[in-house]
């Protein structure tokens, strides 16, 4: 994959400093044109941690001018997200509660669209700003498991290896999801599609990233994969008979079958056995874990609000 196209000023010097390796002077970059100049740049910097660039040297990925314009973007999302957070629950009883407010959370649902209206031409283009997370699924929590105690630990490995195939590389989420694409005459080439890639899409891969690649929110990645996981299954029943209606290949819709019963697993282990007992040890993190799980549900409902608003128009 190569460095995005830039989206303004901000991310044209940033992407072109990391090309060349001359970033001694990124403290005079040039602040942000807008919303989705801000989130690319910081989509590439945290890429860095993942796979990387083609046209990037590997040894910058500590260097500490894109470290240093990382921190600062990242401390402006952080606290964007939290400036969206409602009232939370109690911290009593915390189990039911957590399922409750996931249960609560009312918000457009871009899987029933797909069940009953969507065209062919909508579902192609969701399932390519859809390759930006699910092609390296799951690879946000991974970064969490170091920082976590045995107990916590050893909950988050036993999801984390269902999520990755159980040992079987071609049973990997990710894999299923390249297969399906594939099929269905798409891309499958990991960030092929990032620069149409909308805002909102970004900013739910950046909270994802945000969360897993600082210690200090632990609580609010484990919590936005817990929500994540609540929200999954009935949805993902619905994505499988909208391909079907459609006509897409049977490997696409086999992608969100696994997920069906998978993640009705998945929600009792994250939200019970995971973050129930990280709570249990670290009650002070009560509040990010809400962070993570109001992120999760809140981004995923203003994207679907933007594909829903373009889609009727």
């Amino acid at each position: 994959m190569l460095t995005p196209q830039p989206r303004g000023a901000l991310s044209e010097t940033v992407f072109a400093a990391m090309r060349t390796g001359e970033t001694a002077r990124l403290g005079e970059a040039p602040p942000q044109d807008s919303a989705e100049d801000a989130q690319l740049t910081l989509w590439a910097l945290y890429e860095q941690h993942y796979r990387g660039f083609d046209d990037v040297a590997g040894e910058l990925e500590w260097d500490p001018q894109l470290i240093a314009l990382r921190r600062g973007l990242e401390r402006d999302f952080e606290a964007t997200l939290r400036s969206r957070m409602p009232e939370l629950p109690d911290p009593e009883g915390f189990e039911e509660a957590f399922f409750a407010f996931v249960a609560e959370h009312d918000g457009p649902s871009l899987a029933a669209h797909v069940h009953r209206k969507a065209t062919e031409e909508q579902v192609h283009e969701l399932l390519r700003h859809r390759t930006i997370y699910h092609l390296k699924e799951a690879d946000h929590t991974t970064w969490v498991i170091p920082r976590l105690s045995d107990r916590v630990k050893a909950a988050v490995m036993e999801l984390q290896f269902d999520e990755y195939g159980n040992g079987d590389p071609n049973r990997l989420h990710a894999h299923l999801f390249v297969r399906g694409l594939r099929e269905s005459g798409l891309d499958a080439t990991y960030g092929a599609y990032i620069d149409e890639a909308p805002l909102e899409i970004l900013e739910e891969n950046n909270a994802m990233s945000l969360f897993g690649l600082n210690r200090r929110l632990r609580a609010a990645s484990l919590g936005f994969l817990a929500a994540f996981e609540a929200t999954s299954s009935a949805p993902s029943r619905r994505m499988a008979q909208g391909l079907q209606r459609l006509g897409f290949p049977e490997s696409m819709a086999e992608y969100y079958k696994e997920h069906v019963e998978a993640d009705a697993v998945h929600e009792q282990l994250a939200v019970r056995t995971i973050c129930g007992a990280l709570l249990a040890e670290e009650p002070a993190l009560h509040d990010d874990v809400y962070l993570g799980a109001f992120s999760a549900m809140d981004l995923a409902d203003r994207y679907a609000e933007r594909m829903l608003a373009q889609w009727t128009a």
